[in-house]
């Protein structure tokens, strides 16, 4: 009897609720859908109801429709599969936008093919613009790129094109005059300026060596950055991206804000500072606070290392390829462990670049050591990439509470080439998604996108398949690390909104929370995952409000 009294008042009690329209009447009614929610207490649901920017309620149509005012927007989706809107937890948004009208390189597959496209693009030029973006790759050619190349083509434009992992770039002749960099220029730390016989540079410049170049780059104007940021949040919406964690965002904070002042801002941003900046934010969230559920700032990034691509990831042993080399720590030990510990005093969320085992062994060594000597507290330390872990180090991340902010694209185009860079022993712990989640790590996932594109349908394909980009892994590349694809589903949502401290407005459907989903051409829990490559965004909403229609695109 008392358990019958009991349901009746439980049951009582959520009719009262869902009827109460008097508090939030709904401004649009989704119904007849499949909703993955994210959140486990109700995982699944076939209506939403939205008031403002902000979910009223979710549940049955039945329940739901009790939030129709009336003057209720209704929309009959036929059954098609909604989902929380996908946060990519790194990306570099203005690169981004400005390479989307930048040579494209990513896809010249030959020296032949790079030079043409080089040559064509600088024929719609000025004299004495730059050459920049670019994303090349160069796998499979027998050298890396030379000035020579294409100086004959771009006479009077200086070019500056970084690799996709943005870790090295080719400068032509021009760019390196301008910048006066000769064979008398002296070796970078952390960094690497490539040199022929005679000691002269070819061109190729590695991390901290390329700011040699970079420094006489000339900054976008205003007009340029906000086309930028603008052309990248369109493409991000295009994709399913209703929030991004731009980790250098902190650079044009000012453009996001003119973008936003004009009403054209459509991505949710969390960005970053340069970690030895730290004394600055920290300033401007006293001053100002964390920001909103527009922007909002708290954490500072660094790099421990370069990348794997460009031989300049930290290893504890050296490359395969190249004996005399373990890669190359682009700051040193006592400044990071120095800037950490500050900026965890100062209460701010460190971010930080690690791919090599050594790098990534380091900074978790500082991290513990930082968290023991500050005190208990929740800070949510993060390393980016975590591509390439010493397993032992492996259960640490689940011990310490460290974020594996990682990128799955990356698996599956480096897994083409990856062994012959480390050899088959240390890839069984590369990417090792399946290994961290059974150790009890988070895993937020993202794009890194300029170097990757922002596409989270083949981030998730690339984690639950890892069949790699050449086609050769049909099983997967490294297969016992694969994950399912709620979990992945997870980590470009629920994660991503926990590894910016969000969790309490995004990441998952339910009451309370920002009304932002997209709308898939199929329901990704129950298809083959091999076709998840070929799915797309249909719809993708942001505040309850549409930002991207498939179809009104044609």
């Amino acid at each position: 009897m008392k358990k019958a009294c009991l349901l009746t008042v439980i049951t009582l009690a959520v009719i009262a609720v869902s009827c109460d329209n008097s508090k939030q009447p709904a401004d649009m009614i989704i119904t007849n859908a499949r909703i993955w929610t994210g959140n486990e207490a109700q995982p699944y649901a076939e209506a939403m109801a939205v008031s403002g920017d902000t979910i009223a309620a979710i549940g049955s149509s039945r329940e739901v429709m009790r939030f129709n005012s009336g003057a209720s927007t209704v929309i009959d989706l036929g059954g098609r599969f909604i989902m929380p809107g996908f946060i990519d937890s790194h990306i570099h948004m203005l690169q981004g936008g400005e390479n989307l009208a930048s040579v494209q390189l990513r896809d010249a597959d030959t020296p032949e093919l790079f030079i043409s496209r080089i040559k064509e693009y600088a024929a719609t030029l000025k004299p004495g613009e730059w050459i920049l973006g670019g994303d090349w790759d160069g796998k499979g050619w027998e050298t890396l790129p030379h000035r020579d190349w294409i100086d004959s083509v771009t006479p009077d434009n200086p070019v500056f094109v970084s690799r996709l992992d943005g870790h090295m770039a080719l400068a032509n002749s021009a760019a390196m005059k301008l910048a006066g960099v000769d064979r008398r220029v002296k070796d970078v730390s952390g960094g690497t300026i490539e040199r022929d016989a005679r000691g002269e540079p070819t061109g190729i410049f590695k991390d901290n060596a390329m700011d040699l170049i970079f420094v006489k780059v000339p900054s976008a104007s205003e007009e340029e950055i906000d086309r930028a940021l603008v052309a990248a949040m369109k493409y991000l919406a295009s994709n399913g991206v209703t929030s991004a964690h731009s980790v250098d965002a902190a650079a044009y904070a000012d453009g996001i804000a003119r973008v936003r002042a004009r009403g054209e801002q459509i991505t949710r941003i969390y960005y970053l500072q340069t970690i030895s900046r730290w004394k600055d934010l920290k300033k401007q969230l006293d001053s100002e606070g964390r920001g909103d559920k527009w922007v909002s700032t708290g954490g500072v990034k660094g790099f421990v290392d370069g990348s794997l691509g460009s031989h300049t990831a930290a290893f504890i042993e050296p490359y395969t390829d190249l004996r005399t080399d373990t890669g190359l720590f682009v700051n040193s030990e006592e400044d990071l462990y120095n800037w950490i510990s500050e900026s965890d005093k100062a209460g701010l969320q460190v971010v930080i670049h690690a791919i090599g085992d050594r790098a990534i062994n380091t900074l978790l060594n500082i991290y513990e050591r930082v968290a023991t000597e500050n005190g208990d507290r929740d800070r949510r330390f993060r390393i980016e990439h975590s591509q390439h872990i010493a397993p032992a180090d492996i259960p640490r991340y689940g011990k310490l509470k460290v974020i594996a902010s990682m990128q799955p694209y990356h698996a599956i185009d480096d897994g083409r080439w990856a062994e012959e860079y480390i050899g088959p022993e240390r890839v069984k712990t590369t990417y090792a998604f399946r290994s961290l989640l059974d150790s009890g790590a988070t895993l937020a996932f993202g794009s890194d996108w300029f170097v990757a594109p922002a596409t989270p349908l083949e981030g998730i394909y690339a984690a639950v398949t890892r069949r790699t980009l050449d086609g050769k892994n049909p099983d997967g590349w490294v297969p016992e690390q694969k994950i399912t694809v709620e979990e992945a589903l997870k980590a470009y949502t629920v994660n991503g909104a926990y590894a910016s401290f969000e969790e309490d407005i995004k990441g998952t459907l339910e009451p309370g929370k920002l009304a932002d989903f997209v709308v898939l051409d199929r329901d990704i829990t129950a298809i083959d995952p091999a076709e998840i490559w070929d799915m797309k965004v249909q719809q993708t909403w942001v505040g309850g409000k549409k930002v991207f229609d498939r179809n009104e695109e044609k």
